[in-house]
């Protein structure tokens, strides 16, 4: 068996991460290697992105990361604990054997299986638009779902019939097998462990009690979830064997990339590309916010590399706290396709700035000196 890559190398992150740095970098790499964006090779994407998903869950649930940090991958290993979940710390060592050695000997506290069983939970991806994410959303999705069967009412009988007390284990659920000195007791091979038998078996399904449908539903999305969060559907996944509870649907949430945002929590950031001119001279310009364009007074001599706070035109998050920023990142334009004149004039504006010594370009001229110093050392 492949040895499991450690989950906090998957993320990239110490071992001491708090939740926030955990969900950051989840995000970051969910967006990396999701199977859309790496068309050169979805495979190899896919199970990266799997792999980082399975990190994610783990290392967000603190119960789920305290056993992993304890028992490293056993700790959430069904097969290695005997528990959903993995080692479970409030189990001693009396009820561990008590368990086996009541199977294998016929003791303990004779318990039958259970007749009925809760339906599986189901996942289901959505993407959302960054627009559609802040502001909330009310969506349909169609996913294939084992349902009750309507004909036999989830009994798996014909109708007009009902199942029969099981003939090898007489209703029990477990049959006990001579071996040599021991007298072991397991589930009945008949009517595994449920106790009774269908004669008579419906139609419609089969005798499982469930048939396969598409199943359309409302999903409301609340405003400012994220790539990550979860939204649950209680009852709307698998309906239960034998009358059993239906699971739970699980809407996952992708946020595709933006045109022009990206965002980090509650703060979205983008790029503002000016012009030579308005760089020098300054300007009121229009900035695109998702609520529509705001004006935003650009000073003199602004560089790039600047960045201006629109406040309150982020991201109020889904789970509360203040609505975050806008931050525009100043970028300055050199223009391109100069005709003749232009590039005159330029000359022309060049000559005036280099008589002006160092006043005009600060920065260059400190850059300069600078590398002079350390050539002087060198060569000192």
């Amino acid at each position: 068996m492949a040895t499991k890559e450690d989950f906090y190398k998957l993320l990239n992150i110490d071992r001491n991460a708090s939740d926030a740095e955990i969900k950051k970098s989840y995000r970051s790499l969910a967006m990396k290697y999701h199977p859309d964006r790496n068309a050169d090779n979805p495979q190899a994407a896919e199970v990266k992105f799997k792999q980082i998903k399975e990190a994610y869950e783990v290392l967000s649930d603190p119960k789920k990361r305290s056993a992993y940090d304890q028992f490293g991958h056993a700790g959430i290993d069904p097969s290695m604990g005997g528990r959903p979940g993995g080692f479970s710390g409030g189990e001693g060592f009396s009820d561990i054997f008590g368990d086996v050695f009541g199977d294998i000997f016929g003791g303990g506290n004779g318990r039958q299986r259970s007749n009925v069983q809760r339906g599986s939970d189901l996942r289901y991806n959505l993407e959302l638009t960054l627009e559609e994410a802040v502001a909330g959303t009310e969506t349909k999705i169609r996913i294939p779902v084992l349902v009750g069967c309507g004909e036999c009412k989830g009994s798996g009988a014909k109708k007009g019939s009902s199942p029969v007390i099981c003939t090898t284990c007489h209703g029990h659920g477990q049959v006990r097998m001579q071996q040599g000195f021991f007298s072991v007791q397991q589930a009945c091979p008949t009517c595994r462990g449920t106790g009774k038998q269908i004669k008579d078996p419906c139609n419609e399904c089969h005798g499982q009690g469930r048939v396969q449908e598409n199943k359309t539903l409302s999903a409301k999305i609340p405003a400012g979830v994220d790539t990550g969060d979860r939204i649950r559907l209680a009852g709307e996944g698998e309906a239960g064997e034998r009358g059993g509870p239906s699971g739970d649907l699980y809407i996952e949430i992708q946020v595709k990339e933006h045109a022009i945002f990206t965002r980090d929590g509650a703060n979205l950031y983008c790029e503002l590309p000016i012009s030579f001119a308005t760089a020098c001279l300054g300007d009121a310009i229009q900035v695109p916010t998702l609520d529509g364009e705001v004006k935003l007074t650009i000073p003199p001599e602004t560089q790039t590399g600047k960045s201006f706070r629109l406040r309150g035109k982020g991201v109020k998050q889904v789970r509360g706290g203040a609505i975050g920023d806008l931050l525009c990142k100043v970028r300055v334009e050199t223009p391109v396709q100069l005709t003749k004149d232009q590039k005159a004039l330029i000359e022309k504006l060049k000559e005036s700035l280099s008589s002006g010594g160092k006043q005009h370009s600060p920065q260059e001229h400190t850059w300069i000196d600078g590398v002079k110093n350390f050539f002087d050392k060198l060569t000192g």
